[in-house]
C-alpha cells in the first residue's frame, strides 16, 4: 500500500509557473525561429543589441545560455558573420563579444519585431494585472535567491 503524500500549498502556484515558461516558450520560440534564429541566438542578438559588445562571461550572465552551451552559438553565429570576437582591450585573458554590421542589422530588424510579436500576449492583461504578475514574480524570485545563498 502506497502511502499517501500531500501536496504542499505552492503546488498549483508552481505548475501554473511551469505551464506558463512553456507557453511562452512556444508562442515565442515559434516567431523567433520564423525570424530564421534560434532561441540562444536571438538571445545573443538581443542582449549585445545597443551595446558596445561585453565580454563572454557577461554575456553568460545576462542570458538564458548555460556556459557549455554559449560557446557553440557564438561559434555559429560567429560563422554567420553576426558576432565577432576579439581579445578584451583591459584583459587579454577575457574575448570580447561584438555584433558586427550585419548583426546590428538583424538586430534593428527582428527585436522591434519580437516585442510586437509578444505585445499581442500582453495586451490581453490590463495594466493592474501586469503590475501584480511583476510584483509577484519579483517576490518569488527573490526568495529563490535568498533561499540559494544559505
Amino acid at each position: 500500500m502506497n502511502p499517501v503524500v500531500s501536496s504542499p500549498s505552492y503546488m498549483p502556484t508552481l505548475r501554473q509557473l511551469i505551464r506558463c515558461t512553456q507557453a511562452f516558450e512556444r508562442f515565442s520560440g515559434a516567431h523567433v525561429k520564423s525570424m530564421g534564429l534560434t532561441e540562444s541566438q536571438f538571445d545573443v542578438i538581443a542582449t549585445l543589441g545597443n551595446t558596445e559588445g561585453m565580454t563572454c562571461k557577461e554575456l553568460g550572465e545576462r542570458t538564458l545560455i548555460t556556459k557549455g552551451t554559449l560557446t557553440g552559438v557564438l561559434d555559429r553565429m560567429e560563422a554567420r558573420s553576426l558576432i565577432t570576437r576579439r581579445a578584451d582591450d583591459a584583459d587579454a585573458r577575457r574575448t570580447h563579444i561584438v555584433l558586427t554590421r550585419k548583426g546590428h542589422i538583424l538586430f534593428a530588424e527582428v527585436f522591434p519585431a519580437h516585442l510586437k510579436h509578444l505585445q499581442r500576449a500582453f495586451d490581453r492583461l490590463s495594466s493592474g494585472e501586469l503590475n501584480g504578475l511583476h510584483a509577484g514574480l519579483s517576490t518569488l524570485r527573490e526568495a529563490f535567491e535568498k533561499e540559494h545563498a544559505r
